[in-house]
């Protein structure tokens, strides 16, 4: 049976009077409510005349966008959010949220942006004995995150390779990593959000949702397991706890961190590659996922990325990595590298780290624009793509020619593979709002530099180079046999340019797929003002 109450946030009597209300939906299995109904100190208000606030338009890792809004609100608690919030609405002031700052393509930094609602100061990471799950704050990095619950419960989450990366916006848009194959989508172990809303009048309210089947919130909670952040209000609090866990034990809320970690890789020279063994490399590096990342496969404790960077960079590089003290798991290893490199006529440089620490390997891994050259502040465009089956031939030599094409020179522009499934796709389309359950591996094109006279030349090459990949389906991986859209984590907005976009598909159906309608459903309860929006945010109906 659950529990509901509501109760006034003291923030002043203006605020109490236009009805800034908490909500509160707890399982019979909660303890105490655990929202602060009184802020310590308001949150700090930094405009643009205040020395701060160059240090926080700097706070985006993509430099290519920059953040211009009247004021940086740097909140510690929710009653300071949900102030924040109220006197924005009040003001019809534009907001949009920050927890890492690593958003791929400026929806925060749009100019229409007034207020940013800045979580760098909220990133406590704790295990919450009431609802037997860890609570995360949305500043909380990927860094902290695995450092905290290992060291402290030696548990883990299944969330990305980039340890800089903040828990707001990565856990909302569902979340893959490494020990995606094997555990899922980091939104597959959501078990409850907090939430600030706002009403049809106007009234801000915090609400507590869970995945539990009667919380009348729960909707909420769906949406926010792989919906995408900015869409339905601000989440101030994640509990984490995996789905069927019972358990009173922290150690057994979550997944447990790998013993240890063993990667194998293999390296190619690109004067040493024709384009025969290039399309030869991509369909091994394919066909092995085809075959090895079913729901309960051995394959699925393995996890590969490839790295194709121009040719004037030198050297392809693909890596996989396993836990080497599971039975088996060394052999797996070894079977890729010999399935990766058969039939390609360049011989592969083989190296094995051999047995490494996970938690020291993962948390130090080196910002993806200083691992590749750029020591300014990086400007870049990621355009992804999820795939069903391995690129075709054809495209495969698609990716060749603008890896070696003399008409483009950058050492910081690549082709990417990673991998996807396993136990990603255990779920249904529609468990959670994280729609893509067929996909077998991630891909991007990418580039990166840091001279801004350079924009319009690498965008350029990005653009018409993944515009080119996916010709047979309007420059846009539409959903089918082959391809199973876009990742919410990877947001792109050339999806609204017809001139790279020709598909005659609507880009909500490349996000979400089938789940959409019902997004705008809990965006129609949730944020019937619209509130909460950016060039890809959710639409009312």
């Amino acid at each position: 049976m659950s529990v509901h109450t509501r109760r006034k946030v003291i923030v002043g009597a203006g605020a109490v009077a236009a009805g800034l209300t908490v909500a509160n939906q707890a399982s019979a299995v909660d303890g105490p409510a655990s929202i602060s109904t009184e802020s310590a100190a308001p949150a700090v208000t930094v405009l643009p005349n205040d020395p701060r606030y160059a240090d926080l338009q700097l706070r985006n890792w993509n430099k290519l966008y920059k953040a211009a809004p009247e004021s940086f609100r740097i909140v510690r608690d929710t009653s300071q959010v949900a102030k924040a919030v109220y006197e924005a609405v009040a003001a019809g002031k534009r907001i949009a949220v920050r927890s890492g700052g690593h958003g791929l393509d400026g929806l925060v930094e749009d100019p229409a942006t007034q207020i940013v609602i800045d979580f760098s100061e909220m990133r406590a990471v704790t295990y919450d004995s009431g609802r037997k799950a860890f609570c995360i704050e949305p500043g909380a990095t990927l860094g902290q995150i695995y450092r905290t619950l290992d060291f402290g419960w030696g548990v883990t989450l299944p969330a990305g390779l980039c340890p800089a990366v903040g828990a707001g916006g990565h856990i909302i848009g569902g979340g893959v990593g490494a020990l995606s194959r094997q555990y899922g989508l980091v939104a597959d172990h959501l078990y409850a959000v907090e939430v600030v809303t706002v009403n049809a009048s106007g009234g801000v309210s915090t609400v507590i949702a869970t995945r539990e089947p009667n919380d009348p919130n729960r909707e909420l909670w769906w949406a926010h397991a792989g919906g995408g952040g900015g869409n339905f209000g601000v989440v101030t609090r994640f509990w984490m706890r995996s789905p069927g866990v019972t358990s009173t034990k922290p150690g057994d809320a979550l997944p447990k961190r790998p013993a240890a970690l063993m990667t194998g890789r293999a390296i190619w020279n690109w004067a040493d590659m024709d384009k025969v063994s290039f399309v030869q490399l991509l369909k091994n590096f394919g066909t092995w996922h085809e075959q090895n990342s079913a729901p309960g496969q051995a394959g699925n404790q393995l996890y590969a990325s490839m790295i194709a960077p121009r040719k004037e960079a030198g050297r392809i590089f693909v890596s996989a990595q396993v836990d080497p003290t599971v039975p088996g798991n060394e052999q797996l290893l070894n079977g890729f590298l010999t399935a990766l490199t058969a039939n390609v006529t360049p011989r592969a440089t083989l190296i094995n780290t051999g047995r490494q620490a996970w938690q020291y390997t993962t948390v130090n891994a080196p910002d993806t624009a200083v691992a590749m050259g750029v020591q300014g502040p990086p400007r870049s465009r990621t355009k992804g793509g999820l795939l069903v089956k391995r690129y075709s031939d054809d495209q495969a030599a698609t990716v060749y020619e603008y890896l070696t094409s003399a008409t483009y020179s950058h050492t910081a522009s690549s082709f990417s593979l990673g991998s996807f499934g396993g136990q990603i796709n255990a779920q249904a389309e529609s468990a959670t709002a994280s729609s893509h359950r067929t996909a077998i591996m991630l891909a991007s094109v990418f580039s990166c530099w840091d001279v801004p006279a350079d924009d319009a030349r690498h965008l350029a090459w990005n653009r018409e180079f993944y515009r080119a990949l996916y010709a047979d389906t309007g420059g846009y991986p539409v959903p089918n046999d082959r391809y199973d859209g876009l990742f919410v984590n990877w947001p792109d907005t050339d999806v609204l340019d017809p001139a790279w976009n020709s598909s005659t598909v609507p880009w909500p159906t490349l996000y979400y797929k089938g789940n959409y309608a019902r997004l705008q459903k809990a965006k129609a309860k949730w944020d019937p003002r619209n509130v909460f929006r950016h060039k890809l945010s959710v639409q009312l109906p």
